[in-house]
């Protein structure tokens, strides 16, 4: 079935974006919205369709899509971390973070288990959500960043550990065999170009000042997309719920 993104065109007032762990710097919106257009070409380069919704010019954060969802096969969650939520087959690794506490990982577990998902907790330290320490490659690897999180949950996975003086490279976006990776983390992308994957690396350093990662400035799903005004919904088994499991909502 072929892959879908939903993306989101940067906001002019992304000066104005929450930091949690990275110093403000002034952010060059042309540059960024340049950033974000490869970023989506990208994308498309790997036969994803885009479906590139318009920017938020009073919402500064609104182009990290991933933030307030999670698209599995079945089930569109709104209102979670979705930057908390590491995907390995039917089991969701949800870190415990300043957004996802134990009763949202609690009540995420409970709307899943009926659709066979398993949901385990993962504790982290010292980053905005868990995909900051930790990304899924497939081939049951996990690209991590061991400072950050407790990777025992992931004791069934090989790991690959970010180069040493790039702490922040974890947060890679698998597609296949290829793995796109912010070109500020070199030694990271050398080393999963030596583990076998294809590398693509991409220039987000204007995006990367507002807290930006690869994963969470699209939301990648299986299926055709059906558009209507700026809501994005696959076919009819695909039902949408909203509920509050986050310790505050959006960034």
């Amino acid at each position: 079935m072929p892959l879908t993104a939903i993306t989101r065109a940067v906001s002019p007032s992304m000066n104005n974006c929450q930091l949690a762990f990275v110093e403000r710097q002034p952010i060059d919106i042309a540059q960024a919205i340049a950033q974000h257009d490869l970023y989506e070409a990208c994308l498309a380069s790997l036969g994803i369709a885009v479906v590139s919704l318009p920017a938020v010019p009073d919402q500064p954060d609104a182009v990290f899509v991933e933030d307030p969802a999670i698209v599995l096969d079945e089930v569109a969650i709104m209102t979670l971390e979705g930057g908390d939520v590491v995907r390995i087959g039917s089991t969701l690794f949800v870190g415990r973070s300043a957004r996802s506490n134990d009763v949202g990982i609690a009540q995420l577990a409970r709307e899943l288990a009926p659709l066979g998902y398993a949901v385990q907790a993962v504790g982290m330290r010292g980053c905005l959500h868990l995909k900051s320490a930790c990304t899924y490659l497939g081939r049951d690897t996990v690209l991590a960043n061991r400072d950050w999180a407790d990777l025992a949950p992931f004791a069934g996975a090989r790991v690959i550990d970010v180069a040493p003086g790039e702490p922040a490279a974890a947060d890679v976006l698998a597609i296949g065999d290829t793995v796109i990776v912010p070109a500020s983390f070199p030694e990271t992308a050398r080393t999963l170009d030596r583990a076998g994957w294809r590398v693509l690396a991409i220039d987000v350093s204007e995006l990367q000042k507002a807290e930006a990662g690869v994963t969470c400035m699209s939301l990648i799903f299986n299926g055709s997309p059906i558009v209507a005004g700026t809501a994005a919904f696959t076919g009819s088994d695909l039902t949408c719920r909203e509920y509050g499991s986050t310790a505050r909502k959006n960034r």
